[in-house]
């Protein structure tokens, strides 16, 4: 059997991925993320919760994330980024610019490509750079 939580993707294999699909990853990966640190630091009503979740997941919020742990990747990371930022978008969400949700989508890919290629310590730590920072 699979094990898709644990899955250790090559980098060959990453670049045949879409930026989309990274970002399509990424995005539940980043969400999840934020959803756990929310519940370990008592946001427990379904109500706050959800608010709360909105609050870090917008691509504004994104924006913000990246910009916070930008001058800590490596080559690789920020190559990722940088794919998933450059990569044409064809609608934006009423609540952000376009240089916003280019970012958040950078963000989006970086934690997609992290997760696909199984490097979940460095995952947590440019998460805790994000929600600590």
């Amino acid at each position: 059997m699979t094990d898709y939580f644990d899955t250790q993707l090559s980098d060959e294999q990453l670049q045949t991925i879409s930026v989309l699909g990274l970002a399509h990853i990424g995005d539940a990966v980043y969400e999840l993320l934020i959803r756990t640190w929310l519940c370990a630091h008592g946001k427990t009503t379904s109500k706050s919760l959800h608010r709360e979740t909105v609050s870090y997941v917008s691509a504004p919020a994104q924006a913000k994330a990246s910009e916070k742990i930008m001058a800590e990747l490596s080559e690789s990371e920020r190559a990722a980024f940088k794919r998933g930022r450059n990569a044409k978008v064809n609608s934006v969400p009423k609540n952000a610019d376009i240089s916003e949700y280019h970012a958040a989508t950078g963000l989006e890919t970086l934690f997609g490509y992290l997760y696909l290629k199984g490097e979940r310590d460095r995952i947590n730590e440019l998460f805790e750079l994000i929600v600590e920072g």
